[in-house]
């Protein structure tokens, strides 16, 4: 999916950034918001049905994790909105945008970890990808929306990753 600027008869948006890069990083916000989409969504399903003798742990960890990507969807959504580009949404969209998958099955609970620590692995890099665009348009918004995202991905795979030492 590329991004396209909104209705023509709307108000022309004249931010700083010529449109050409508005679309470019509104494209990537997009695959950014679908790999966090897909994550979510993963990470909600693995908190219900995790089960062994980590079941609190994980349960707990995965309700965290799966907050904090629910309450990041809105901010990417909201970035791509003020470039002047529709948020893309719906489960054919982001299947289309994302580079991780949805789980198949219910994997055991260490599955379940590696999973989303690929998952979180696969947003950073998304992320990293997409930032470096903002940052050589100077786009500082977008660049540090992508800065708080990697950071938050980075240390929630080390600590996944962490779970799987020993």
């Amino acid at each position: 999916m590329t991004a396209a600027p909104l209705s023509s008869s709307a108000q022309p948006i004249d931010i700083g950034l010529p449109e050409e890069q508005r679309l470019q990083i509104a494209e990537g916000l997009g695959r950014l918001l679908a790999d966090t989409f897909v994550l979510y969504g993963k990470t909600h399903g693995f908190h219900w049905n995790v089960t062994g003798p980590m079941f609190n742990t994980l349960h707990l960890m995965f309700e965290g994790q799966y907050i904090e990507l629910w309450n990041a969807l809105d901010g990417i959504a909201e970035r791509i909105r003020s470039l002047g580009c529709p948020a893309p949404f719906g489960g054919a969209s982001f299947a289309s945008l994302a580079s991780i998958s949805e789980s198949e099955g219910i994997p055991a609970a260490t599955a379940m970890v590696r999973e989303l620590v690929l998952g979180h692995e696969a947003v950073a890099r998304t992320a990293r990808a997409v930032f470096v665009l903002a940052d050589d348009c100077g786009d500082q918004p977008s660049a540090d929306l992508l800065t708080q995202r990697l950071q938050i991905h980075e240390k929630t795979a080390w600590m996944l990753r962490s779970l799987l030492e020993g």
